[in-house]
């Protein structure tokens, strides 16, 4: 299959749609130059609105810790943004998103990453990324992950989520935006 039938095909995936709150809107932007792909966790309201992924305060920050302007960002042809979760999952109990549906990842993922020859890197960005990829590598914490971000290179990089809700795990581990940071946009540049 092409890449472009298997965007088509997941853009009019409708398998979930008794269970998504807001209806199904899957949101993913790739193509076949993509260097970089960025796995997050699933769209938010603001994202499933206007579908575009990262269209939020989250996208800011996480364009800020890649040292990239929004144009750049979406350049499916040097970024590709899938994340583990196609569709918005709704809100839980305390009023953060629920976590992505299960089936998506495995339904999507495998069949699309082979259609992406020049991945160079991916950013797991928060827990359910980075649990789906790095599987039994990944440390006992998303903190003890991130920390030990070097030894998930050069394939894999692991974020926190650049949620708002973050902030205080970001004054919690200055070593993020001294250490992890700078490498971090040096990679991107490089790749883009």
């Amino acid at each position: 299959m092409s890449l472009g039938a298997l965007l088509c095909e997941a853009r009019a995936c409708r398998r979930c749609a008794d269970i998504l709150p807001l209806g199904p809107r899957p949101v993913i932007r790739a193509a076949s130059g993509a260097r970089i792909l960025i796995v997050g966790q699933a769209p938010g309201t603001r994202v499933h609105e206007t579908g575009v992924p990262f269209n939020d305060p989250s996208g800011d920050r996480l364009r800020d810790w890649l040292g990239v302007e929004r144009a750049t960002f979406y350049d499916e042809n040097r970024i590709a943004i899938v994340p583990m979760g196609l569709c918005y999952p709704g809100r839980d109990a305390r009023g953060g998103d629920r976590p992505p549906v299960k089936h998506c990842a495995p339904l999507w993922h495998p069949r699309l990453r082979p259609l992406l020859p020049r991945l160079e890197l991916t950013l797991l960005v928060g827990s359910y990324a980075q649990a789906y990829y790095l599987s039994k590598d990944k440390r006992g914490s998303l903190t003890e992950t991130v920390r030990a971000w070097r030894d998930y290179l050069p394939a894999f990089l692991p974020l926190p989520h650049p949620s708002w809700r973050n902030t205080a795990w970001l004054k919690r581990n200055p070593w993020f935006e001294t250490d992890l940071l700078p490498v971090l946009r040096a990679r991107i540049a490089e790749l883009i």
